[in-house]
């Protein structure tokens, strides 16, 4: 399962998940991959490729397997079905 966060490092959004993606990493041993896009050219344009109009902004999560996705701020609950594919 291909899971990634596309985030900015300022972003008070993005800062608020980074603590349940290191719940669902301790708890469920699940890993997303985290791209900062703010900062770092290419991986703003690894999340263009995968947004497609999906989002526009971060932070933005993506199961590049399944093609759900999340806009925004989430719940954890909602974060960790993502992350099961459920």
């Amino acid at each position: 399962m291909a899971l990634i966060n596309f985030y900015g490092k300022e972003c008070p959004h993005c800062i608020a998940m980074h603590a349940f993606l290191d719940r669902l990493e301790k708890e469920e041993g699940i890993v997303i991959e985290k791209k900062e896009v703010w900062h770092d050219d290419a991986n703003m344009k690894t999340m263009e490729t995968h947004d497609k109009g999906l989002c526009g902004g971060v932070p933005f999560f993506i199961n590049t397997e399944t093609g759900k996705f999340i806009c925004g701020e989430t719940d954890y609950e909602a974060l960790k079905a993502w992350a099961q594919a459920k």
